[in-house]
């Protein structure tokens, strides 16, 4: 049964993290618990996460937030648009994928050729946000 998401996606501009954030409005109006890592962290000093220079024990809060995040999630949604499949966000996949559990992943209609090793891991591929809870349903199902 999904109860708790995580949500994977870039994190390098207030778009793609608007996106991300409509995903977890979708779920969260449909009664699921959703982890964003950029919304989603805690105890962490927010202007050290504007610059560029973070110390190591906000790393490893960061580090030690989103594992714990990956381990209690039933599935991640990962958006994989972009160039190419942004780095952190095949890292998550690949995680979820080594724990037996299943990834939803959102392509925003890009056409582009994916890393076919890490697009073997996903479990279903959507195009819209529109597909993200009937998709997250049928799992229950």
């Amino acid at each position: 049964m999904v109860k708790n998401i995580y949500i994977a996606g870039p994190l390098f501009n207030v778009h793609e993290k608007k996106y991300l954030e409509e995903i977890a409005a979708v779920l969260e109006g449909a009664g699921y618990d959703c982890f964003l890592p950029h919304r989603d962290q805690t105890g962490i000093d927010p202007d050290e996460l504007k610059d560029n220079n973070m110390s190591q024990s906000t790393k490893d809060i960061i580090f030690k937030t989103d594992i714990d995040a990956l381990d209690n999630a039933d599935l991640v949604i990962a958006l994989v648009s972009g160039q190419d499949i942004d780095s952190g966000t095949a890292s998550e996949i690949g995680y979820m994928y080594a724990n037996k559990k299943p990834i939803i992943a959102i392509t925003a209609w890009e056409r582009r050729y994916r890393n076919l090793f890490t697009e073997g891991m996903f479990t279903k591929t959507i195009q819209t946000i529109k597909e993200v809870l009937p998709a997250v349903e049928q799992m229950n199902s």
